[in-house]
């Protein structure tokens, strides 16, 4: 057991030295920087590139590191988050998703995806106590990150540029008309945070020994976890999440295994969020605006086609399967799949406002229940069908019911762990789901008897219940109901004062969003005949997200536009297949900064 909390006790180091980061760039910014993972790995590869190749020293890798990752959070800031200032958070959360995309494939490109040894630049297991063997690395990374906060504690407290963060995460406004120059504030906590995850990358390849351009990813969204567990904004509260997340982990999976990580740290997150939702150390508060929510409202109303054109674009769209070949059609499946899950999303992300960051485990759960109604007890598929989505629309709803009471980002954070704990009870439940294995030999979709095994036929189905996505949504979005919707969109305390349970309809919109989510998870299952959890990752959550940015958050059609062009795109890309992710990040960001309402959208 000593072994156990000492392992945690070092893991916990990283997350903190991330968290902090995080928590210092929320606090002065109101921003969730989702891009923090991705400076951890910079870190990694610039020190092993350095140490393996150069043959560089722990100290002089230490302040290139520090010196590349402090130039990459102020063109971070400078370049895409501070032209979004005045725009809605949700603005600059999905721009720092986007430069993510583009740091991650950028080093792969760079410095190719295999996994290679870490340099030896601190000795790893050279000492021992208590029968724990552990490294001078180890005792280094602890000493570091106490001697970090140590230090960020007095220049925050005493600094007089420390004093101005601290004077603008408490009011922007107040600390403007005092004099002090805000932009110039914000740029040094990018700073901070981007050089605190640039280091801490350093310990992560030394205790991991082997490592990828990838590995950040994980870690960053854990530190994410921690600093929400401590209170984002807090700093004591990012060490102390990070410490109590990094034992949590280790004890847990020590009992559970391995496989037990996602439903560890993000069941960790969801209790706290219930129980304590400012965080352990967080200031409680009542907190009125919204920052991961809201539209790209002062962004515009979607393009609605005249009756027509609607008809005239759904005949185009059946007739399609008939003229495209093989690997067009197939393309088609995936595009139609994706829309599908995006169509629904516009009524909770975009009507009601509130941004969901999990969609990945609603999909899960829609594709694992009609592969098990179909393989496990013969159901026919159009039966199946429905009831995947039902399935995932209750599973989502009731793990999401104890969410909807708070406000503020919490919401948003929520979900994000609710998709990541569908995805986990899927792995552990491997009596049912076969776990890692996942499940093999699920049949074709059969359509009155017929089996639809080509590329063109399955199109055709995903046609299909995509025109049936978007006449629901549509339908949904021009009665009552979706009036109320965009009413709490637009001004949730105006709702709430005309006595509208807000809480009630954003639960009402996310249950319709989901069930069509579980149509798509089906639907990918029959065509893909092959499923397991790797499939239904954070990335997949992301890219629902980013495809009704993409199009117009308010907009159906401008969702299937959306998909259309990042699911679509990519295939046209395969000639230079290392850089179309690196392609649709930058394209998520200058969607971002220069047609905010989508493609599909007018300016209001």
């Amino acid at each position: 057991m000593i072994d156990t909390l000492f392992s945690g006790l070092i893991h916990g180091s990283a997350y903190a030295l991330v968290a902090v980061g995080m928590s210092l760039i929320f606090g002065v910014t109101n921003i969730a920087n989702f891009a923090q993972g991705s400076v951890v790995a910079v870190g990694i590869m610039v020190a092993w590139w350095l140490g393996a190749s150069l043959g560089w020293g722990i100290v002089p890798i230490a302040v290139a590191v520090i010196v590349v990752t402090g130039l990459l959070g102020l063109l971070m800031n400078t370049a895409v988050i501070a032209p979004l200032e005045g725009r809605k958070p949700i603005a600059a959360l999905l721009a720092t998703i986007g430069v993510g995309q583009i740091l991650d494939n950028g080093l792969q490109v760079v410095f190719g995806p295999q996994t290679r040894p870490f340099p030896k630049l601190l000795p790893t297991y050279n000492l021992q106590l208590f029968d724990v063997r552990f490294g001078t690395s180890d005792v280094v990374m602890v000493l570091l990150t106490v001697l970090i906060m140590i230090s960020l504690w007095a220049f925050l407290k005493y600094g007089k540029t420390g004093q101005a963060i601290r004077a603008t995460s408490q009011d922007s406004q107040a600390a403007r008309q005092m004099g002090i120059p805000v932009k110039s504030i914000r740029n040094v906590s990018f700073v901070i945070g981007s050089v605190l995850a640039g280091v801490s990358g350093i310990f992560v390849g030394l205790f991991n020994s082997n490592i990828n351009p990838m590995n950040g990813g994980t870690i960053g969204m854990t530190a994410f976890v921690a600093a929400t567990i401590g209170g984002l904004g807090s700093i004591p509260g990012a060490v102390v999440g990070g410490l109590v997340l990094g034992v949590v982990e280790a004890v847990g999976i020590s009992w559970l295994g391995d496989g037990a990580h996602d439903l560890i740290t993000f069941g960790a997150l969801l209790i706290i969020l219930i129980l304590r939702p400012q965080g352990l150390l967080g200031p409680k508060n009542d907190v009125k605006s919204e920052p991961l929510t809201g539209t790209f409202l002062g962004g515009g109303r979607p393009i609605a086609l005249p009756w027509w054109g609607n008809l005239a674009l759904a005949g185009i769209l059946l007739a399609s399967p008939f003229f495209l070949s093989d690997y067009l059609a197939g393309v088609g499946t995936q595009i139609a799949i994706y829309a599908i899950a995006a169509v629904g999303l516009t009524l909770i992300s975009g009507s009601a406002g509130q941004t969901i960051l999990g969609m990945a485990g609603p999909l899960a759960v829609g594709a694992y229940a009609s592969a098990l109604l179909t393989t496990q007890l013969h159901w026919p598929f159009l039966l199946s069908l429905l009831a995947a989505g039902i399935i995932a629309a209750i599973a989502s709803s009731l793990l999401t019911f104890p969410v909807w009471k708070l406000s503020g980002h919490y919401v948003a954070i929520a979900t994000i762990g609710v998709g990541a704990v569908m995805v986990a009870i899927i792995r552990l439940w491997e009596p049912l789901t076969k776990g890692s294995l996942g499940i093999q030999g699920i049949p074709f979709p059969t359509v009155f008897g017929q089996v639809l095994f080509t590329q063109q036929m399955q199109y055709l189905l995903d046609i299909v219940v995509m025109l049936f996505a978007l006449v629901v949504v549509t339908r949904i979005r021009s009665s009552h109901l979706g009036r109320v919707f965009e009413a709490i969109g637009s001004d949730q305390e105006a709702s709430q004062a005309l006595s509208i349970r807000t809480g009630a309809y954003k639960s009402l919109a996310y249950a319709i969003a989901t069930f069509f989510t579980g149509l798509a998870g089906a639907l990918l299952a029959h065509q893909y005949t092959y499923i397991d959890p790797t499939v239904f990752t954070s990335n997949v959550s992301v890219l629902i997200l980013t495809i009704i940015v993409l199009g117009g958050m308010n907009s159906p059609l401008g969702a299937v536009l959306g998909s259309v062009i990042l699911i679509g795109g990519p295939e046209l890309l395969r000639i230079v297949p290392d850089a179309r992710i690196i392609i649709y990040g930058l394209l998520l960001i200058l969607i971002i900064l220069f047609r905010p309402q989508g493609l599909f959208a007018r300016k209001v």
